[in-house]
């Protein structure tokens, strides 16, 4: 056997040899999954498995590319570069490149980012003349996302009669012509948005029966890193590939299932044994990256948890030391706490900044802590800032290279056309698209074809379109006989990018010619690996090397990059400032967790259901084992939120914690029990219920927004999931718009959503109302210690409802109309000294909070 093998731990081994059937390892945090996966397949190639037939999935195309690299150690003959090996998002792509034409779509499509899909929302709202105050883009965006994810196309929006009544309840009655528009748009413009890629091959492997066999045939393994973060869309393609041969291997962790705000799915995970009956079931316990106390601790939280895969972690590493809970009266002491221990631990223990990670709920938190580490000159980094491919001067040199590999782009298009000036205006671009839109072409195929007269343009302006037209032409003729590093510079010279920023001469110039030069060197790199691949492929006596990389390649390489694939150097010695929900596969030696109050973290979002809770139990979890030597937890008493004093409580989580693993000075005070409280809680759904995608439990493959998690025959009973109903993942879309952004996401902070909770008929509601486990109050039913301090809110919503004189009729969950937001709910209530301030969740206009006696609110 093979010494990779034989330094694998018992189980490690046992998950990495046994690759014939299906399998489900549970991996415990730090406990290795990444050397079990990258084993396994190192071992079935050397088994005589081909590398083309393996198909192994993840997140990142950091990956993938890791773990490329660590199988070309272990296996020798250049083997692995055969494997189909990358992220959901690149493989897909990969395919639909290759099936195109079927879908009716170039095989050359431009890829949309988060961004660029945005931007083509804004234009669909803007052209179906809908306010965007109303038809807010983020939240119109974050709905077409969620459909697509649950596979609804507009086709299937516009037969869900429960969708577009939602819709109209919501005030957004259009969003339906904003989706069917966004839809044509994209296909128009050749393209297709990151939720495309999932969505269309799901789509592919539906009506072309021959190419769903064709794959199956060729991927006889399967194998997923992270499954318990995958959706429903990427689910089904990976039920879909298995079901010939069975040889599917999912990774991962119940665990740390924390994004559902996403659309990730824990029932794929908890219920895949009963998707692959006779599934091997193996699970890696042993924990390589913290000590006996971190994993502990961490197991007395997650214990705590009904639905879950049961496992006990445990440690070999040395005891540790006991994990200290820090105690802060503000807010800011709390900061000024941390960045004092965090000097302090650095001084004394020899450790670099960089093995120092501070990880909130959410991105509010971070204000107080910069401000604390900068006073005690710590330096330090937010995780996830502004990405090296989001910059404006690199977002308009992809959009010339997206152009002149896809003249059919036409929001590459509109990204440049008078960028550098070129005295191109909203005038003559309004006239161009019209006449694209009469003629049934793209706006570069207007301009090229059509007579300048046609358009309506004339004189300059039309011999300033021609001359933009005939340079893309002759830059897009090139690419076939142009190497991709030659093609680069060339568009960036004679769009005159380089030129523009050369003359200006002032420091963000400067900065960003260097960007650029910088997004030329990457296709430089690029270029290399693949003539260093194709001539090592040669040597080999395989396929012949392709003789000319084109720049096409390249696009596509990078269209699929995430934040996380990149990392800049000089910023490595830093203290790591994140939400934990960014902090998910990283580790540090020294973690510090702050903000542990309850309807902080545990978010007050979370408080409506038990899926909600034990979704932040998770989140918990994970922050907890991302330290390697010590954690250290921090609550503040009080906190300032919208404008005034809030105190708060101890979160939950501590008390969950055996003291024995706790450096405790001070008693933690009551915590409400978290099962009783969640259990308890009401469920503030819109009335109505859930919105549906379908119907619930039918099981069609041909229907989508039909089909849902069924137990094939002789499936055996796990017991992993407590409910006995038949959940639907793509079935119900809850409001998509509703209730605030979700805490401490990672993403923009865009409004996000909640499927309906797992295994009921109900919604997985966020509260409208006040903290679970307590009635509505209408004002003037409370007391509290001083008349201008609120109660125990530490969200980052309002505070909940305090002491009040009578307000009449008004009370948390009164239904309320305002001349201006529409319909909304009084979500809190709050006495101010000569007022009383509501806040309302008008569903998309989003949450507001007024003053009632300005507001003019009429009750319903």
């Amino acid at each position: 056997m093979s010494e990779y093998i034989q330094n694998l731990n018992p189980t490690q081994r046992d998950a990495a040899v046994n690759y014939q059937g299906a399998s489900l390892i549970i991996a415990g945090a730090g406990s290795g999954k990444t050397r079990v996966l990258t084993c396994r397949i190192a071992y079935m190639l050397s088994q005589g498995v081909q590398a083309h037939t393996v198909l192994a999935l993840t997140f990142t195309n950091k990956a993938a590319k890791e773990m490329r690299e660590r199988i070309a150690t272990l296996v020798p003959g250049g083997m692995s570069r055969s494997l189909w090996m990358g992220t959901f998002h690149s493989v897909f792509a990969r395919i639909l490149r290759a099936e195109s034409d079927k879908l009716g779509y170039p095989s050359s499509f431009t890829i949309y980012d988060s961004a660029d899909a945005k931007n083509l929302v804004k234009l669909a709202i803007k052209e179906l003349n809908l306010s965007d105050e109303t038809y807010k883009p983020n939240v119109v965006a974050a709905r077409i996302s969620k459909a697509k994810n649950n596979l609804v196309t507009p086709q299937a929006y516009e037969a869900n009669s429960s969708l577009q009544a939602e819709d109209r309840e919501q005030r957004i009655p259009q969003f339906l012509d904003i989706y069917k528009l966004y839809a044509r748009k994209c296909r128009e413009n050749g393209a297709m948005d990151f939720d495309d890629l999932l969505l269309n091959t799901n789509i592919l492997m539906r009506d072309f029966p021959e190419v769903l066999t064709k794959y199956q045939n060729q991927f006889r393994y399967i194998l997923v890193d992270e499954y318990q973060d995958t959706n429903f869309a990427q689910y089904v393609i990976i039920r879909r590939l298995g079901e010939l041969h069975g040889n599917v291997c999912v990774v991962g962790d119940d665990a740390q299932s924390i994004y559902s705000f996403r659309g990730a799915k824990i029932e794929n995970i908890l219920r895949f044994q009963q998707d692959f009956p006779g599934a091997k079931l193996f699970k890696l316990e042993q924990n390589y990256r913290s000590t006996q106390t971190i994993v502990n601790a961490a197991n007395c939280v997650i214990e705590k948890n009904q639905r879950q895969i049961r496992k006990k972690s445990f440690s070999a590493a040395d005891e540790g030391d006991p994990i200290r809970v820090i105690k802060a009266y503000t807010d800011k002491e709390e900061s000024a706490l941390l960045a004092s221990d965090i000097y302090t631990t650095v001084r004394t223990r020899g450790v670099q900044y960089s093995d120092v990670a501070v990880l909130y709920r959410t991105n509010a938190q971070s204000r107080a802590l910069e401000e604390a580490l900068r006073s005690r000159n710590i330096p330090y980094k937010i995780y996830g800032g502004m990405s090296f491919y989001q910059r404006k001067e690199i977002k308009d040199m992809l959009a010339y290279v997206r152009l002149v590999v896809n003249p059919r782009d036409d929001e590459a298009l509109r990204r440049i056309i008078n960028t550098p000036a070129r005295g191109i205006g909203d005038v003559t671009i309004g006239r161009i698209a019209g006449a694209a839109a009469a003629n049934g072409l793209s706006m570069w195929e207007a301009v090229s074809r059509l007579d300048p007269a046609t358009i309506g343009l004339a004189g300059a302006a039309g011999n300033k379109v021609a001359q933009f037209a005939k340079m893309i032409g002759e830059l897009s003729e090139m690419r076939s006989t142009t190497e991709a590093y030659t093609l680069g510079l060339e568009i960036a010279t004679r769009s005159g990018l380089i030129g523009t920023y050369k003359m200006q001469q002032t420091p963000e110039s400067i900065s960003a010619l260097e960007n650029i030069e910088e997004l030329l060197n990457s296709i430089r790199v690029y270029t290399e690996e693949q003539e260093r691949m194709a001539a090592d492929t040669a040597t080999e006596g395989e396929s012949a090397p392709q003789a000319l990389v084109q720049i096409d390649e390249w696009l596509q390489n990078v269209a699929l990059l995430t934040d996380m694939d990149n990392e800049n150097p000089e910023e490595r010695n830093k203290v790591t400032l994140m939400t934990v929900h960014s902090a998910k596969g990283l580790e540090f030696e020294y973690v510090y967790v702050a903000g542990l109050e309850e309807n902080l973290f545990p978010s007050m979002m979370s408080m409506g259901t038990p899926e909600g809770l034990e979704e932040e139990r998770r989140l918990f979890y994970v922050a907890l084992t991302r330290a390697k030597r010590a954690a250290v937890l921090s609550f503040a008493e009080s906190r300032f939120k919208w404008g005034e004093m809030t105190f708060g409580r101890p979160s939950r989580f501590l008390s969950e914690i055996d003291p024995q693993y706790l450096d405790l000075q001070f008693e933690l005070g009551d915590s409400r029990d978290s099962d009783e409280e969640a259990n308890s809680a009401p469920r503030y759904g819109r009335p109505g219920g859930p919105s549906r995608y379908g119907r619930p439990g039918t099981g069609s493959s041909q229907d989508y927004g039909q089909g849902g998690y069924r137990k094939r025959a002789g499936a055996p009973d796990t017991g992993a999931l407590r409910r006995t109903d038949t959940p639907s993942p793509g079935a119900r879309f809850r409001s998509l718009s509703a209730r605030g952004a979700t805490q401490g996401s990672p993403a923009t902070g865009s409004p996000a959503s909640r499927f309906s909770a797992p295994g009921t008929g109900r919604p997985a509601a966020r509260p409208s109302g006040p903290p679970a486990g307590y009635p509505p109050r209408p004002i003037g039913g409370a007391t509290s210690a001083s008349p201008h301090v609120t109660g125990a809110t530490n969200g980052s919503d309002p505070p909940g409802a305090s002491s009040s004189q009578g307000s009449g009729e008004m009370a948390v969950g009164t239904r309320v109309e305002h001349a201006k937001f529409g319909v909304g709910e009084i979500v809190a209530i709050e006495e101010w000294t000569s007022d009383v301030k509501l806040t309302v969740d008008f569903g998309a206009a989003g949450r507001k909070v007024l003053l009632k006696k300005f507001a003019k609110l009429q009750i319903l």
